[in-house]
């Protein structure tokens, strides 16, 4: 392949270039930690403990260091490294100016994830909700759409004693299909376990160095849902995504800045996105309860960007806030209700469910645009660099 948007290795240039950003957004994490006391602080995931931060006086030191990243991105050869790093620079001083002179939540949306700065339109909304009542007229529930969509959760719901049990199952066979089309470079073994949790602020979450999948048992959970979780979380979606940044940097063949996972950062979308498109990846939507199950998870995200926005700019009350979700869930219950207002509370990760809802919709189109055969291009392509949804669009 010549040409350099798709070729999978990356120049010397490019791989040097990863080092020091590594070290840079290392940087700006452990000045974020000391300054902000927030312990979770901006790199949640840190593959890379070989690499020293930079060693940052102040944020004024940090933002001279990532503009002259930003202008040194520009001269790379690939033209997707130059569009994503420039961003990621981009996005870096977005934080700084967050943490120096402050910023409202639509510049956070636009400077740190590069995404437009407005909640999901109503009409993209309604446009879902078509989409799922014609999808459960079909399945042949009857009533409202708040109605079907009981009916529906009713009938696919796993009893919560045995939903470790579905999801371990599910997982197993997610695995399997993963590996007919991923290069797995691990048994199965290295997988992820089923941790439960309650009363936390989001549905799962990949703890990938616990390789512990922490899943909320707050919500009502259904075997579709689940089944998302699991290629979300798992395989082909953020295991799969870690372990293969790792063993790809090792074999010399990825840029050190896989090696971390930053949020509100120019990848965040894609990042999701790819989770997000698990079950296209392994072709395992089996019929019209998976497809009507995903469109209910991306409405979900969509209603939770309306959600963040009340709260953070237009400033109402959380109990406001809640009775608007109430009114719009279509399922869930109360607890998934109580862990999105959670996931948005935060100020420092309010603008992260933007990427939910951005994400699939930045990935789900490439794939569907390229040829079956050339899959496993696109699938190095997405794993092997990682990308803002711009710079995943520069695949031809």
């Amino acid at each position: 392949m010549s040409s350099p948007d798709r070729a999978p290795g990356l120049s010397d240039a490019t791989l040097a270039y990863g080092e020091d950003l590594t070290r840079a957004l290392l940087g700006l994490d452990m000045l974020y930690r000391a300054e902000s006391g927030d312990g979770d602080g901006l790199a949640v995931l840190n593959m890379a403990p070989g690499h020293r931060p930079e060693p940052f006086a102040d944020y004024a030191a940090a933002r001279e260091h990532f503009a002259a990243l930003a202008v040194r991105a520009a001269t790379l050869p690939e033209p997707d490294r130059q569009r994503y790093y420039g961003q990621t620079c981009r996005s870096s001083l977005a934080v700084i100016r967050w943490r120096t002179v402050g910023v409202v939540l639509g510049e956070q949306i636009a400077a740190s994830l590069h995404l437009p700065a407005a909640p999901a339109a109503d009409a993209e909304l309604d446009t879902l909700r078509a989409a799922m009542r014609g999808l459960l007229n079909d399945l042949g529930y009857g009533g409202d759409l708040a109605a079907q969509c009981a009916a529906w959760e009713e009938r696919q719901r796993v009893p919560p004693d045995e939903v470790p049990g579905v999801l371990q199952e599910l997982l197993d066979e997610a695995w399997e299909r993963t590996a007919t089309r991923l290069e797995l470079p691990a048994p199965k073994s290295d997988g992820m376990r089923i941790e439960p949790v309650s009363g936390v602020a989001y549905n799962a979450r990949c703890d990938f160095l616990a390789r512990t999948i922490q899943l909320n048992t707050d919500p009502t959970l259904t075997r579709p849902a689940l089944k998302h979780l699991a290629v979300h979380e798992g395989y082909p979606g953020h295991y799969v995504q870690f372990k293969l940044r790792e063993a790809l940097y090792r074999r010399g063949e990825a840029a050190a800045d896989g090696l971390l996972s930053v949020v509100n950062t120019a990848h965040s979308s894609v990042f999701e996105g790819i989770a997000d498109n698990g079950l296209r990846v392994i072709d395992w939507y089996e019929g019209d309860d998976d497809r009507f199950s995903a469109l209910m998870t991306r409405y979900r995200a969509g209603i939770g960007t309306g959600a963040a926005w009340r709260l953070h700019a237009l400033g109402w009350p959380e109990e406001r806030v809640a009775e608007w979700l109430r009114a719009r869930t279509l399922g869930g219950g109360e607890g998934w209700i109580s862990n999105r207002l959670r996931f948005i509370a935060a100020p420092q990760r309010c603008a992260l469910i933007w990427s939910y809802w951005a994400g699939e919709a930045a990935v789900a189109p490439v794939w569907e645009r390229t040829p079956t055969e050339r899959h496993p291009e696109l699938l190095r392509y997405l794993y092997g660099r990682l990308h803002s949804p711009q710079s995943l669009a520069l695949f031809t």
